[in-house]
């Protein structure tokens, strides 16, 4: 056993009641009692462990008891659209707290958005720190590629992103550390954190006015060598046929699939619709073109996963973002899935939607701080 998984299983063991004193855990997990001791003096030190009381005796020395500190540790998070934001806090039970919906441009480019930014992230963070919570930083779901220092990287639809270093900037202007990740990614990780850890291999899609996929891979987030890992959003598809698309390429996902396609679309050629609510009442009141229509782009999103699903055989594909919640997209999806696939990937596959709704970015985006701020505290 290794000494990190020892860190594990004490922490495991003393919460569950399974070991209440240095002398259980010696005897349950057959370590070293010097091993043993370091662990404890280690956890106790991180301020997750407690060590304090006296238990039975066994014959000797009347055992010091254990317990696992109670702690109110959070992180102020925001999950980004392009023209929206929602700001919270994520406590370390996954608890999302506080949480407030604003309008905001992304596209007007890095500096207002920053400004926006640091108002109300701080406004949360002195928010809980009036509660008497501890914050212990800010973690960004961003709705573009992000590399592994928090740099925006080639952003469809917002100029002046690219190469910006917006986890260096905020953190600086916030005084804290900050995470700043991919939306989709985000979402997969708050999704995988609390409600599918049983589950080692996912693949979570966020369909809303873009379309874009994160992936769970041996129990842990998957970004790829650059941060690219999942963006099945500028795959060709032959429906898309010529039409230019945002990244500068033409036939991408996102030109046929995504709800900016589907609201575009029906202004053409339907009632005209004010945002992704609009299109959801549509099809929620049987709407015809617009049912045909977000049928039409789950089907299309299942042609490319089918793909993903053949290659990486995840035990879910799950589906979030606000188009999630229209019923033929899903069952769209998860008709082309069956239909595509091998069986060998499609057996005990489940196709379904987030159990965390619209949650699921801030809760990603606040556990990945609190991870690395807490690395032996156990989450969600």
């Amino acid at each position: 056993m290794t000494d990190s998984a020892s860190t594990k299983d004490i922490l495991r063991m003393v919460s569950t009641g399974a070991a209440a004193s240095r002398a259980d855990l010696v005897r349950e997990l057959g370590l070293a009692a010097s091993t043993v001791s370091l662990r404890v003096q280690e956890l106790v030190a991180a301020g997750l462990l407690t060590e304090s009381g006296e238990g039975a005796s066994r014959g000797g020395r009347r055992p010091r008891l254990l317990s696992v500190r109670q702690r109110d540790d959070v992180c102020v998070a925001a999950d980004l659209g392009s023209h929206h934001g929602r700001i919270g806090a994520v406590a370390l039970d996954g608890t999302v707290r506080d949480v407030d919906e604003h309008h905001h441009d992304l596209t007007a480019g890095p500096e207002p958005s920053v400004d926006w930014l640091v108002e109300h992230l701080g406004a949360a963070a002195e928010r809980q720190r009036d509660a008497g919570r501890t914050v212990s930083g800010a973690g960004i779901a961003f709705p573009g590629p992000v590399d592994a220092e928090g740099r925006v990287q080639t952003p469809s639809r917002m100029p002046g992103w690219h190469r910006y270093p917006l986890a260096e900037v905020l953190s600086q202007r916030l005084g804290m550390p900050v995470t700043v990740d991919n939306d989709a990614t985000l979402m997969a990780v708050g999704e995988h954190l609390t409600a599918r850890q049983d589950l080692s291999h996912l693949v979570v899609v966020k369909v809303g006015r873009g379309i874009g996929c994160g992936v769970i891979s041996a129990g842990g987030v998957y970004r790829g060598a650059n941060g690219a890992a999942g963006d099945i959003s500028h795959v060709r598809v032959d429906a898309a046929e010529e039409r230019p698309c945002s990244c500068g390429n033409i036939g991408c996902l996102e030109t046929v699939a995504s709800g900016a396609a589907l609201q575009r679309e029906l202004s053409l050629q339907g009632p005209a619709v004010d945002g992704t609510t609009d299109l959801l009442r549509l099809v929620a009141d049987g709407d015809p073109y617009a049912t045909t229509l977000v049928r039409a782009a789950g089907r299309h999103i299942g042609t490319v996963l089918s793909v993903v699903v053949n290659f990486f055989n995840p035990q879910a594909v799950v589906l979030g973002g606000a188009l999630a919640v229209a019923e033929p997209l899903v069952a769209s999806v998860r008709g082309v899935l069956y239909e595509r696939c091998l069986p060998m990937a499609t057996a005990g596959l489940e196709i379904t939607t987030t159990v965390t709704g619209r949650d699921a970015g801030l809760l990603g985006a606040g556990l990945t701080v609190l991870r690395r701020a807490l690395p032996h505290a156990r989450l969600g």
